[in-house]
């Protein structure tokens, strides 16, 4: 993401995981979208109400797609995702759960 010009941190830079939730507000705190693999982040979001700025999660997707698959997410959907959205990329679909939705 980062040859893309995408400006990201990566947890696993950081040494030491500081768990999902801390993860997710650190996220908030920055404006930043969570790009995941990991279903525990919408259900932080959802289920527990913990507020983000937008979380992409996939699915089931080939690493060799993920970057391209991410990209066109991010830009298509900046909108959705600077108001809370969460997206779920999929191989052959693209679910949008729009903030409070």
């Amino acid at each position: 993401m980062r040859t893309r010009g995408f400006d990201v941190e990566w947890v696993g830079d950081w040494g030491k995981d500081p768990g999902d939730d801390d993860i997710l507000k650190l996220a908030r705190a920055y404006g930043r979208v969570l790009l995941t693999l990991d279903r525990d982040f919408g259900r932080l979001a959802v289920l527990l109400g913990e507020p983000h700025s937008g979380i992409v999660r996939m699915v089931d997707v080939r690493l060799s797609e993920q970057a391209d698959r991410c990209s066109w997410v991010l830009q298509a959907y900046e909108q959705a995702l600077g108001s809370g959205a969460i997206i779920t990329i999929e191989p052959s679909r693209v679910r949008v759960r729009p903030e409070g939705g």
